[in-house]
């Protein structure tokens, strides 16, 4: 674990010195810049919400028949999609 989070401190310093270079890499720092509390603004605690997470196209392609099944089986879930 203790790795991993180095790895991603460090990855988050290599993408925010790439940002001042490439447009790309500046729209990626800016889309997860308070994306946490973003959410959260807009999340009513009482609802019952289910978290989908796609980090791809095709991901999201793949994972749709399981969302669509989930909603059907659990109609009273919200659901919150994620996609980087």
């Amino acid at each position: 674990m203790f790795l991993y989070t180095l790895f991603i401190y460090i990855y988050n310093i290599f993408v925010r010195f790439a940002a001042l270079f490439s447009e790309k890499a500046r729209l990626w720092v800016k889309g997860r810049k308070n994306i946490f509390q973003n959410i959260s603004k807009k999340i009513i605690s009482e609802e019952k919400i289910a978290w989908f997470h796609c980090s791809s196209l095709g991901e999201f392609e793949q994972g749709r028949p399981l969302m669509e099944g989930f909603r059907k089986q659990h109609p009273q879930y919200k659901i919150l999609l994620t996609f980087f």
